[in-house]
């Protein structure tokens, strides 16, 4: 819908038409001598792909927040502008990291389940018990624009006290009363750890072996950040031996997670195919600055939202 806006008569656009993600042949042969690319998370802007683009390129258009899959040092090296969608998605991933939250804590995907197979029998008081927010310590990893837009959200719910680490303190987490602690004590201290930190070479396999062993038994575990900040197998561990309670995920590693995955298995485990930010309204104003981005690009104007770097 908003490819009207890159129907400039003066320019050739060569379009991948399809919801599924274009084949890394068909992106090394479109991309050759482009002066500019609109790309997805699903694609990997590497080296091999800015070689096949060659010289022209001038910008490069990302539907996303993260960077993670593109090779920003050589893109820098080659001075090419970057344009990304970091605010306009936050509200829908914050929503949704509540919700995720909520129905890990809570468990309604097993709830929903012994309700189609007959497992609903007669009250029980401890039938399907879960974890409640009111009175609880919440630990945000990364209070940056998403982590800040959950904090505001769950305190309401009655969180007593919420903790969040990272690599600076934040003024601004004074408005949800955070508390910058080292993440040792946030994740001994939190009943619910949420990890919405940016993917880098310091958070990478962050949440391990090590991580979970220092979580409550009863502490409950959500990433909508990217799924390699997580050790999967550690992760599985974790939930089977009943290490820590339960986890929610938005992201995985690989994604699609395959479906003989042993954390499918288990039923303290809710997995989401990454929807975070897939509301229709955000998904609209996200390929619309992502256009406007390019187009800035490539007319060497300001972007509404330019990755510095």
């Amino acid at each position: 819908d908003n490819l009207g806006m890159l129907s400039d008569p003066s320019a050739a656009v060569s379009l991948w038409d399809s919801d599924e993600p274009v084949s890394r042949a068909e992106l090394l042969k479109g991309v050759a001598g482009a002066h500019g690319l609109l790309c997805l998370l699903s694609d990997k802007i590497d080296t091999e792909v800015l070689d096949a683009a060659g010289p022209n390129l001038k910008v490069i258009s990302t539907l996303s927040v993260g960077f993670d899959h593109m090779a920003m040092d050589e893109i820098k090296k080659r001075g090419v502008r970057v344009g990304y969608t970091p605010d306009v998605l936050t509200d829908a991933t914050a929503e949704l990291t509540v919700a995720l939250l909520l129905a890990t804590a809570r468990r309604l995907p097993e709830g929903m389940v012994e309700v189609i197979n007959g497992g609903w029998s007669t009250w029980k008081p401890l039938w399907l018990c879960g974890y409640g927010l009111s009175g609880s310590t919440v630990g945000v990893i990364g209070l940056g624009r998403i982590g800040m837009a959950i904090a505001r959200r769950l305190k309401p719910f009655g969180v007593k006290k919420l903790l969040y680490s990272g690599r600076t303190d934040k003024s601004y987490a004074a408005e949800v009363e955070g508390e910058y602690v080292p993440l040792d004590t946030l994740v001994s201290e939190s009943d619910f750890v949420v990890v919405s930190c940016a993917l880098t070479p310091d958070t990478q396999g962050l949440c391990n072996k090590h991580f979970f062993c220092k979580m409550k038994n009863t502490a409950v575990f959500i990433n909508t950040s990217r799924g390699a900040v997580v050790n999967q197998e550690d992760l599985y561990q974790a939930l089977s031996s009943g290490q820590i309670a339960c986890a929610g995920l938005d992201v995985t590693t690989p994604e699609p997670l395959p479906t003989d995955h042993p954390l499918l298995t288990l039923k303290n485990c809710v997995v989401l195919p990454h929807i975070g930010s897939a509301t229709y309204s955000t998904r609209g104003i996200m390929a619309e600055l992502s256009a406007n981005n390019l187009l800035a690009g490539l007319q060497g104007t300001d972007m509404p939202s330019e990755l510095k770097f």
